[in-house]
């Protein structure tokens, strides 16, 4: 689920609660939750409507319910209310921030070495080469950019790259991993 940079700054305030989409059929769920680069936003309740109140408009950043109703007229599908809420960071945010205990390093050689030697090669790339757009690293080992970006992102979930605007760095968990290498 996309949001506007407007809705996530009513988020992260806490001055928005709701969201509407019209969808096929429901793209997120109760209980799920989406990581956004304000942090983890939670959904609570996820209905199908066909009325909506300006009240909820409101709580969803609309003026009003006809302004939220024109904003999804050209969209085709169902109209859903999604409650959600900020429910923290980013877990990979404050997980690439730590610097890993002997223990945590032993895990995540052992994690590394069950994905592949590529692990380490690709952690020594950025570390070597931070903000270096992904086309030209992925073309430095032959492979198309998506797969190459999908393998970051591995690497990413367990805290050791971050992304940055053009390019990837090393996390101080990432360099961590690295230099203890054996």
């Amino acid at each position: 689920m996309l949001f506007p940079l407007r809705d996530l700054k009513g988020i992260a305030d806490g001055s928005i609660d709701l969201a509407f989409r019209r969808w096929d059929k429901p793209r997120v769920k109760p209980g799920g939750s989406q990581r956004t680069r304000i942090g983890l936003i939670s959904f609570i309740d996820v209905k199908k409507v066909s009325r909506v109140s300006s009240q909820d408009a409101k709580r969803a950043g609309y003026a009003s319910a006809q302004a939220m109703q024109d904003a999804w007229a050209h969209k085709e599908g169902d109209l859903y209310r999604i409650e959600l809420h900020l429910a923290g960071p980013d877990p990979r945010t404050v997980l690439r921030e730590q610097v890993p205990t002997p223990d945590e390093l032993e895990a995540i050689h052992a994690r590394l070495a069950r994905m592949g030697e590529w692990t380490y090669e690709y952690l020594q790339k950025i570390a070597d080469n931070p903000g270096v757009r992904a086309p030209d690293l992925a073309a430095q080992y032959g492979r198309e950019t998506h797969p190459f970006k999908l393998d970051i992102r591995k690497l990413k979930e367990l805290g050791l790259t971050e992304s940055l605007r053009i390019g990837y760095r090393l996390s101080p968990r990432g360099k961590a991993a690295l230099a203890s290498r054996t």
